[in-house]
Formats: C-alpha cells, sequence, structure tokens
C-alpha cells in the first residue's frame, strides 16, 4: 500500500518576495473589512434614525397633500363688497379669486387657507 511521507505534509516556508505579497494582501483585507463594517453601521445607524425620529404633533394628522385625515377643512373669505369673481384657480394652500371690484378695477386676491386670511390683495392695471 501507499505510505504517506509526514515531510510531504509539512508547509514549506515562502520565500521572502511571496511572504511581503502574502502580508500585503492581509492587510488588504483587514482594512477593506473594516471598511465594510464601519458603511455597515453608517447604513444601520441612518436607519434607525429614521424609524425613531418623531414626527411633531401638529403634521401628525395631516397626510401628505396637506389634508387633515379627522376632518375638513372649514374656512370663510370675505371678498370686498362688490367682487365679481370671474375666476378661481388652486395651487397648494392658496387660492386665487379673479375678478372686478365695484369700482371697475380687475384685482387679484389669494386667500391662504392654512393661515386663514388674504395674504394678496393685488390690483391689475390693463391697456
Amino acid at each position: 500500500m501507499t505510505k504517506i511521507e509526514l515531510d510531504d505534509q509539512e508547509e514549506q516556508p515562502l520565500d521572502p518576495a511571496m511572504e511581503n505579497v502574502r502580508r500585503k494582501m492581509v492587510r488588504l483585507q483587514i482594512v477593506s473589512g473594516a471598511i465594510m463594517f464601519v458603511s455597515l453601521m453608517a447604513v444601520f445607524g441612518a436607519v434607525v434614525y429614521k424609524t425613531m425620529k418623531a414626527e411633531p404633533a401638529e403634521m401628525a394628522a395631516v397626510s401628505g397633500s396637506g389634508v387633515p385625515s379627522d376632518s375638513p377643512v372649514r374656512s370663510t373669505v370675505s371678498l370686498p363688497l362688490g367682487f365679481a369673481v370671474q375666476s378661481t384657480s388652486l395651487s397648494g394652500s392658496q387660492i386665487l379669486f379673479f375678478g372686478q371690484s365695484i369700482d371697475g378695477k380687475r384685482k387679484a386676491l389669494v386667500f391662504d387657507i392654512e393661515a386663514g386670511r388674504l395674504v394678496a390683495d393685488i390690483t391689475v392695471a390693463g391697456n
């Protein structure tokens, strides 16, 4: 039968050039592993921070569109006496009323729903 020689199973020492390459590879592997570990901890930290961050109390009842989830917004706008509305437009939480005042001037009135008041009174001059 075959007899396994113990001398062949022992590792032979590497020559100095190969030993330097092996050491550099081990160092590179340790540095790469440390960078990967730090990066992974940063990602976990960001996820935990985002999930644990509490929403402000006033924003909790409002959905992403700015509309309260529990009840509709109720507001009253007081337009000037005799103002004839010709058109309206909505942008975010602001409503534009375009029309003509009692003295014949064209005006644009901007009402902010969140503030609950007129935020702009613009007279439109025309030729």
